[in-house]
């Protein structure tokens, strides 16, 4: 039996074991295999694990979308562990390459995903406040939302769970260093059915010099100058 005998429930059951490129890649095969990768049910669930992942055309985003994975690392380069000013010219290069690439991406879930019930992000550094407000505007049924190491998330992402976070069940904001402790109590107070954990993120160092690497920055340049 060829495989396009089979019927639509089989072959979608086959294409949920590959990954993205195989199922784009079995899909060039026939008109049949095309349909099925089109099918919404195949994209309920989406993991990404490089920037480069969310520009290619090997997934669909729809409706069908529950739960969606953006989470990266790199021994190379710690981007989103260090800030800009303490990375060498490599790491800000490719910091600045994919500076929007998560944040257009989910401004896209926005508007496509409506039905979107988990969100997990780690070491997505670049994502910004009011990137999750919109998502928590667009999508009122999210349950879960997970940040880790998302850098630019402050207060106003807590604020914004009180303020329209009504379905959230989970929150984590773990080694996200610019929350503070009054903005985790504030979620507490208002939310007390949430679920909150976050591991090493108030009392973290914030994101901007210290005042003691300034003044050394200062003395070395006036040694410079002498």
């Amino acid at each position: 039996m060829h495989i396009t005998q089979l019927n639509r429930e089989c072959l979608l059951h086959l294409f949920s074991f590959l990954d993205k490129n195989s199922r784009k890649n079995l899909a060039k095969t026939c008109h049949k295999l095309q349909e099925v990768f089109q099918d919404p049910l195949l994209w309920s669930l989406l993991n990404f694990h490089s920037p480069v992942e969310l520009r290619k055309d090997n997934f669909l985003l729809g409706p069908a979308l529950k739960h969606l994975s953006i989470c990266w690392y790199s021994q190379r380069v710690k981007m989103c562990n260090i800030e800009d000013w303490m990375k060498n010219s490599f790491q800000k290069d490719f910091c600045k390459r994919h500076e929007n690439t998560v944040s257009d991406f989910l401004l896209d879930v926005c508007n496509r995903c409506p039905n979107l019930l988990s969100l997990t992000l780690s070491g997505c550094g670049h994502v910004t406040d009011d990137c999750i407000l919109q998502l928590l505007k667009n999508c009122p049924n999210l349950k879960s939302l997970k940040l880790e190491n998302c850098v630019r998330i402050t207060d106003h992402t807590l604020k914004a769970v009180t303020l329209h976070g009504a379905s959230l069940q989970t929150l984590q904001v773990d080694f996200c260093r610019n929350v503070t402790k009054a903005g985790l109590e504030r979620v507490r107070e208002k939310c007390p059915s949430v679920m909150l954990r976050a591991e090493r993120s108030a009392n973290m160092i914030p994101d901007s010099k210290p005042e003691k690497t300034l003044m050394l920055e200062k003395a070395s340049r006036k040694l410079v100058q002498l």
